[in-house]
């Protein structure tokens, strides 16, 4: 996906990634359901980082988050695409 910010980036300017992570979501405002992709994402954050809390192991919940996320960028991709394809 074009828009991801990487590691590097987030690491370097911590509050650009963010910002640009913000302007992405605002897209959920045009999603037909937004709350079926974006409650599954963040009840999966909220379960991976009580699972992270204190522990210095692999995360528990990263998978199911990754899909949640890939799920909500693909919805919000769509939804971009089809305003740009819109405009005359």
């Amino acid at each position: 996906m074009g828009w991801m910010i990487g590691r590097t980036a987030a690491m370097a300017d911590p509050a650009a990634a963010r910002a640009k992570a913000l302007d992405k979501l605002r897209g959920c405002a045009e999603l037909d359901d937004p709350e079926s992709l974006v409650v599954p994402v963040l009840i999966e954050a909220l379960l991976m980082a009580e699972a992270y809390r204190g522990a210095r192991h692999p995360f528990t919940f990263l998978p199911e988050l990754t899909d949640s996320v890939d799920a909500l960028l693909r919805e919000l991709t769509i939804v971009e695409k089809s305003k740009a394809w819109a405009e005359p």
